[in-house]
C-alpha cells in the first residue's frame, strides 16, 4: 500500500534533515543528488522546512555561482538548546549545545562525599544554569544525563544502588522541577560511552561489539546488531560483580568487592602499580589510574625507540602504527610474540598465565639471565610487568563476556582504556586468543573519559530532533 502524501512528505523531510545533520549545509542540487528525489520535490521540501523554521539559508556554494541554485541550506542551530551531564561520584560535568551539537558552554562542579543530598543537588543544578546562561540560551529543550548505576527499564529512573550518593537519584527530578519545559532523561554512563564510541570513536564500523569501561570503576555495554541491550532489569554489563579468579572473596548483591571490580578498578590498578614500585597519582580515580597506565606505556615504547630516558620517543596512543610498533617496543629487543606477551630484554618474558591473576609476576619471571642492571632497565622491567599483569586481569573479565556473547570486537573504553592505547589492547587481544576459540578484535577506546558526556549529548540531540523534525500531526 503506497504511503499517503502527508506520510511521504514527512519521510522526505526527515531524509533531508538527516543529511543536513550528517553532511552540514547543502544546496538544493546536492540534496537532489543525495536523496534521489526529483527537483520539484526537493524544492517543495526546502520551502516547507524553511517555513517551519527548521532550515535556513546559511550561505552560497562557490564563488562563481550566484542565484537560487547556489544557496546553501542548513539546520537552524539555535532552534533548540540541549544540555548533557556526566554525573560522577565526586561531581558533575555539564555542557550546553545547539541543535546540531555545537558546544556553546561548559561547566563543572566538585561535590565532596560529605556534602548533603540537598546541597549537592543545588550545586549540580546551579552548574547547569550557569552553563545555560553562558551559552546565551533562553531555555533547554532536552537534557541528557549519564550516571553510574542501574536504570529502571519501566520508569527510566536511576535505581537505588549501594555505594552511590543519594543526590544522583534526586538530580533528574530536581532538574525537571527547575526546567519544566525541558525533557530530562537519564541513561547508564557506560551505555552512553558505547553510543559515543559507535558514533564518533573506535567502533564506528561495528554494529556488534562490547565496550569494556575501565575508569574509576568497571562496567560493560553490549551493542548487538546495532541495538544497545539493557536486559530485563537494566543491568546488562554490570561486570564489576562478575566472579573471577584471583580475588580474595566473592562479590555480594550489594558490594562488587571480590568481583572483577577488585582486579580492574582504578583503586586496584593503583595498588598494582604501588606493589611494583611505580609512581601513582594521589587520588586513585579514573584519571589517576590512567596516568599510571600512560606512563608505563611510554616507558616500554621508549625502550624500543632507541633507549634513553623512559618516555623518549613514546608513540601516541592513537598512532595508526601504535598497536604493532608499541607491542614491539615492549620487547626491548625485537618483536612481540603472536600472543601479545610483553618481553623485556632478549630472553625474559612476562606471561600472566604463569602467575596468579591478582598478583604481579615474581621478580624472577620478569628478568632474563644476564640482563643489564641499572635504573633504565629497572624502569622498563617494572612497567612491562605492570602492563602484563593488567592485561591478564582485563582479559579474564573480557573472556567471560566473549564466551557468552561472541561480539567479535571488544573496545577498552574509559580513561584507562584510552591511556593503554593500542599497546594494552594488543596485549589483551593476545591473551584472549589463548583463552578463547572465538576470534575477537580488541581496540582502544578513542574518547576516554569524555565518552559519557558525548554520549549524553548525542542522546539529547537525537531526542530533540525526533521531536522537532516530526510533523505536529504525527507526534
Amino acid at each position: 500500500m503506497p504511503a499517503s502524501p502527508s506520510t511521504a512528505r514527512a519521510i522526505n523531510d526527515r531524509l533531508a534533515l538527516g543529511l543536513l545533520q550528517q553532511e552540514g549545509p547543502l544546496t538544493a542540487g546536492q540534496l537532489k543528488q543525495l536523496t534521489g528525489l526529483s527537483r520539484p520535490t526537493v524544492a517543495d521540501l526546502v520551502e516547507r522546512l524553511t517555513a517551519s523554521g527548521l532550515v535556513t539559508v546559511v550561505g552560497e556554494s562557490g564563488e562563481q555561482r550566484r542565484g537560487p541554485n547556489a544557496r546553501l541550506y542548513g539546520i537552524v542551530a539555535d532552534r533548540a538548546h540541549l544540555a548533557a551531564l556526566d554525573v560522577r561520584t565526586g561531581g558533575v560535568y555539564v555542557l550546553v549545545s545547539d541543535l546540531v551539537g555545537r558546544v556553546l558552554a561548559e561547566a563543572s562542579v566538585p561535590i565532596g562525599g560529605d556534602t548533603g543530598t540537598g546541597p549537592a543537588v543545588d550545586l549540580a543544578v546551579a552548574a547547569v544554569e550557569r552553563a545555560v546562561k553562558e551559552a546565551g540560551a533562553d531555555r533547554l529543550h532536552t537534557v541528557g544525563i549519564g550516571a553510574p548505576g542501574l536504570i529502571d527499564p519501566a520508569s527510566g529512573d536511576l535505581r537505588d544502588s549501594g555505594g552511590l550518593p543519594a543526590w544522583h537519584r534526586r538530580l533528574a527530578a530536581a532538574l525537571q522541577d527547575r526546567l519544566p519545559e525541558a525533557r530530562v532523561t537519564v541513561e547508564n554512563e557506560t551505555n552512553l560511552a558505547a553510543l559515543a564510541e559507535q558514533r564518533e570513536g573506535a567502533a564506528r564500523d561495528r554494529d556488534t561489539f562490547v565496550l569494556l569501561w575501565l575508569g574509576h570503576g568497571v562496567g560493560a555495554a553490549v551493542v548487538l546488531d546495532g541495538t544497545l541491550r539493557r536486559g530485563a532489569s537494566g543491568g546488562t554489563g554490570e561486570i564489576g560483580f562478575l566472579p573471577v579468579p584471583g580475588t580474595a572473596s566473592l562479590p555480594s548483591s550489594t558490594d562488587c568487592d571480590g568481583g572483577f571490580h577488585s582486579l580492574a578498578s582504578a583503586a586496584a590498578i593503583s595498588d598494582l602499580a604501588t606493589s611494583l614500585g611505580l609512581p601513582t597519582a594521589p587520588i586513585p580515580d579514573g584519571p589517576g589510574a590512567a596516568e599510571v597506565v600512560r606512563g608505563a606505556v611510554a616507558t616500554v615504547t621508549a625502550a624500543a625507540a632507541g633507549g634513553g630516558e623512559p618516555g623518549r620517543g613514546a608513540l601516541a596512543a592513537g598512532s595508526p602504527t601504535g598497536g604493532r610498533d608499541a607491542a614491539a617496543a615492549a620487547t626491548g629487543a625485537g618483536a612481540a610474540g603472536a600472543d601479545g606477551a610483553v618481553r623485556v630484554g632478549a630472553e625474559s618474558e612476562v606471561r600472566g598465565a604463569d602467575v596468579p591473576i591478582g598478583r604481579p609476576a615474581p621478580e624472577s619471571a620478569a628478568r632474563g639471565h644476564g640482563a643489564a642492571e641499572g635504573p633504565a632497565h629497572a624502569d622498563v622491567d617494572r612497567a612491562a610487568r605492570f602492563l602484563g599483569v593488567l592485561a591478564d586481569r582485563i582479559a579474564v573479565g573480557a573472556a567471560s563476556v566473549v564466551a557468552v556473547l561472541d561480539p567479535g570486537c571488544v573496545v577498552l573504553g574509559g580513561e584507562v582504556g584510552q591511556a593503554g592505547g593500542p599497546v594494552l589492547a594488543r596485549m589483551v587481544e593476545g591473551r584472549l586468543r589463548r583463552m578463547s576459540p572465538l576470534a575477537t578484535e580488541v581496540r582502544a577506546g578513542g574518547l576516554g573519559g569524555t565518552a559519557v558526556l558525548r554520549g549524553a549529548l548525542l542522546t539529547a540531540r537525537d531526542r530533540a530532533q525526533d521531536d522537532l523534525f516530526t510533523p505536529a500531526e504525527q507526534r
